[in-house]
């Protein structure tokens, strides 16, 4: 059970684990202070894809050492997005990371036919949240991929997420289906959805983990609070992965968490055939560097 996110940079330490990272875009002062991070931890091999005297100006400004990192010139968004997913797609790197470019641009090299990271599953967003009022570390998806997933896409959301829990050590992760109330409401197609993702699991449909839902949020993450409601769970107050209703509920929780409640995240996305750390212009040079932590994982 990893209670903190620094449990993860310990455990790849320790497995001397060092992925290939291939940054798109490379000239970004957030994301290279984060990729510096990782290649002095031993971590990573970066391989800086960009405009190189622009991404050679910022490492001389901040004074970051990258003597042993590759470098390759491109100083074309689009061609270097493509380089780098190449790169991946070739496994000549382990990891994609977006660096100074649009989401949608990464995306579409992402999901090229011919050169891309495709494998037939849902692209989905995986965090993983490590927050001082919450016993253990506890993951949260989809917050920024799917907007409004079906039963099939909440299926394959669980399954990329699952499996990816897995990869980490955690054999049967704990699958809470969130909803606003912990009832089967037909009028509330999550609650609906949740009941039958119950019921796939027990039945053995969707494996590596114990789902229950749906529950609210408090019921999820509190055992006092489930107990007060007499719900009897292997999962309430347990919970290690929160499976949002959509993507509304699911970014306001993220944010929440982050700025009300100070949590620290790592993030990727997951269903393509390397992880991807994929993070917002908004997001700390911590939380990137703890989502190439977690990337390193799969």
């Amino acid at each position: 059970m990893f209670k903190s996110l620094s449990d993860l940079q310990e455990l790849i330490k320790k497995n001397k684990v060092k992925k290939r990272l291939a940054l798109a875009v490379s000239q970004d002062t957030h994301s290279l202070e984060a990729v510096h991070t990782a290649f002095k931890a031993g971590i990573i091999e970066p391989i800086l894809i960009g405009s190189r005297p622009d991404t050679e100006r910022i490492i001389e400004e901040k004074g970051f050492d990258f003597d042993g990192a590759t470098f390759i010139h491109e100083p074309n968004d689009v061609k270097s997005v493509e380089l780098a997913v190449r790169m991946v797609h070739d496994n000549k790197a382990d990891i994609l990371m977006k660096g100074k470019v649009a989401t949608p641009v990464l995306l579409k090299g992402v999901l090229n036919k011919e050169w891309g990271l495709r494998t037939g599953s849902l692209l989905s967003h995986f965090a993983l949240f490590e927050v001082d009022t919450y016993h253990k570390l506890i993951a949260v998806t989809d917050v920024a991929m799917n907007i409004a997933p079906n039963l099939q896409d909440k299926i394959a959301i669980v399954n990329n997420s699952v499996g990816y829990m897995n990869k980490m050590g955690i054999a049967k992760p704990k699958v809470a289906v969130l909803g606003a109330i912990e009832m089967v409401n037909e009028s509330m197609q999550a609650t609906l959805d949740a009941a039958l993702l119950s019921k796939m699991n027990q039945r053995d449909q969707i494996k590596n983990c114990i789902i229950d839902g749906p529950l609210a949020f408090d019921n999820a993450v509190s055992f006092e609070s489930a107990k007060h409601k007499g719900i009897k769970s292997e999962v309430a107050g347990d919970t290690d992965l929160l499976l949002m209703p959509d993507i509304e509920v699911g970014n306001v929780l993220y944010k929440t968490l982050v700025f009300f409640a100070k949590a620290k995240v790592a993030s990727v996305i997951l269903g393509a055939s390397a992880p991807i750390v994929l993070t917002s212009r908004s997001d700390s040079e911590e939380s990137k560097y703890n989502s190439i932590l977690l990337a390193t994982m799969g």
